[in-house]
């Protein structure tokens, strides 16, 4: 029986609130920091309290742009970030599950031989590939286009590891009774499989979403037209501009702007998020 100490509940709130502070500060301030003017934060000390151009920095980055920046306005980025996320996220999931129940359910020749081709990809990220990756793209004309900006990095294996895991532990009775009543391979995948898999998707999901929303240099390769710019791409131009300061109050607004997507996402998926990772409903 665990004892019930005063002292222990508060130590343990303390530490709690404590670290949950360290991790908010720079995001208040950073929040702080995007409702100033440029004279104030180029006054070297960043104030403490929220300003009065909250609504004209963030005005002005959504729908105007940064002047000097290099950078569209901001919301036609936030657009296609959110489009790459989506797509990437839902193509890594969709690919990787039918991979993975393919893997585990069906017998063929070389099975675990390509398995494992798909595992040993992980040695081999966007970076090592890059260059082979972005030829290809170029000879099938799909530079500045969304289907170039998200095909390349759907493909999973950690994924499709996870999903694999998953099914294995599903127990043969069930896929023998499943059988006996008639259903076929797509049935028992469609009724069966995919409704216990729900959590693990959902935890594929954000993980993924936040992998593809946070993409820099792919995108920063393949795209030439600011119409098909991300978030962290327009980031970089406002803070590297050439022959003058960086507008720091309105860097700090997009940097607001683009954490609330993935905020958002984790928030409304994090039940779903833990069981998926921690497996309580296998």
């Amino acid at each position: 029986m665990v004892e019930n100490r005063p002292y222990l509940t508060f130590l343990s709130h303390f530490i709690l609130i404590l670290g949950a502070a360290i991790v908010a500060f720079p995001v208040y301030v950073t929040f702080v920091a995007s409702t100033h003017d440029q004279q104030t934060m180029l006054a070297g000390v960043t104030p403490f309290f929220p300003g009065e151009h909250m609504i004209a920095n963030y005005k002005e980055v959504l729908f105007e742009g940064v002047v000097g920046s290099r950078a569209p306005p901001v919301a036609g980025m936030l657009l296609n970030s959110l489009i790459m996320a989506l797509a990437i996220s839902i193509g890594k999931i969709i690919i990787s599950i039918i991979a993975a129940y393919a893997i585990v359910y069906f017998k063929f020749p070389l099975r675990m031989t390509f398995f494992w081709m798909i595992f040993i990809t992980l040695m081999l990220p966007v970076e090592v590939r890059i260059l082979p990756t972005y030829k290809v793209v170029a000879d099938l004309a799909m530079l500045d286009t969304y289907t170039g900006l998200t095909i390349p990095l759907i493909a999973s294996a950690t994924a499709t590891f996870l999903f694999r895991q998953f099914f294995l532990s599903v127990p043969d009775e069930l896929a023998e009774a499943a059988r006996i009543d008639g259903a076929g391979p797509m049935r028992f995948f469609w009724d069966i499989l995919l409704p216990l898999t729900r959590t693990s998707i959902a935890a594929m999901f954000v993980i993924q979403f936040i992998y593809g929303w946070n993409q820099y240099l792919w995108p920063l390769l393949i795209t030439t037209k600011e119409e098909y710019y991300t978030i962290v791409m327009g980031i970089s131009r406002m803070v590297n501009v050439v022959d003058a300061a960086a507008r720091w109050n309105v860097v700090m607004a997009v940097a607001i702007l683009a954490m609330i997507p993935p905020v958002i996402v984790v928030i409304f998926m994090q039940r779903q998020f833990v069981k998926g990772l921690v497996e309580t409903e296998k």
